[in-house]
């Protein structure tokens, strides 16, 4: 069967997709619970943040589904220029991280859901749909952390720290780290190498650091890369 075939039942109105993850056997397994349905269908992969934004700008899609630990962008950041780039994007988070600090960070990407791979056979497909339906959608354990989080703060009167980095000198910093030159980094993220090198300088200056060695240690420290 090919994939005329595949698609031919489709409805006109289907929610058309973009998949990202670093592995290519995770995207076709995820795109194979995809397809099956006949409202849903994956019409762009990447296979990392960079070029899923790359995707997005030459693809029609409704909905990007991102995996969080991916090189040069990850998925949160990517989320953050997607959700700039196409403010009508819907956007799904599918990740193995079962982390509490990883969904608040998705959420406030814009990610609309947050989707475990050890379960997505029986949640992903009910989160795309509630995704384009503006519904959140999120797994038991990410529900109690929100609530969790939201008591915490309000019995004890606090706010939640404004990030020291930006989202984009995060993106730059994390670039660095994987040792893209200036070039490089202006070139994946549509910005002009004197801002790429105006970026650098204030992260030193914000990080109180001295070279891209330190960059890149700070930039493992805080998750953005691996060691």
């Amino acid at each position: 069967m090919n994939d005329q075939d595949i698609h031919a039942d489709r409805p006109a109105n289907r929610i058309r997709i973009l998949l990202a993850d670093d592995h290519a056997l995770v995207r076709r397994g995820v795109r194979l619970i995809l397809d099956r349905e006949p409202d849903l269908e994956v019409v762009a992969e990447a296979g990392d943040g960079a070029e899923a934004i790359t995707m997005a700008r030459t693809h029609e899609v409704d909905l990007a589904v991102l995996d969080i630990a991916m090189p040069r962008l990850t998925g949160l950041q990517a989320a953050r220029e997607l959700t700039a780039l196409k403010p009508g994007l819907r956007i799904l988070m599918l990740t193995m991280h079962d982390n509490e600090q990883y969904l608040f960070q998705a959420l406030k990407a814009g990610a609309g859901g947050y989707v475990l791979k050890s379960v997505a056979d029986r949640d992903l497909v009910a989160a795309c749909r509630a995704a384009m339906r503006d519904e959140p959608f999120l797994y038991p354990g990410a529900v109690t952390a929100l609530i969790r989080n939201y008591l915490d703060r309000v019995r004890h009167g606090e706010e939640a720290p404004e990030q020291l980095l930006t989202p984009r000198e995060e993106e730059v910093l994390k670039l660095v780290a994987e040792g893209h030159s200036s070039k490089e980094i202006a070139e994946l993220l549509f910005i002009s190498v004197k801002t790429v090198q105006r970026h650098r300088e204030n992260l030193l200056h914000k990080l109180g650091l001295r070279d891209r060695l330190e960059l890149t240690r700070y930039a493992i420290r805080a998750g953005l890369v691996e060691p």
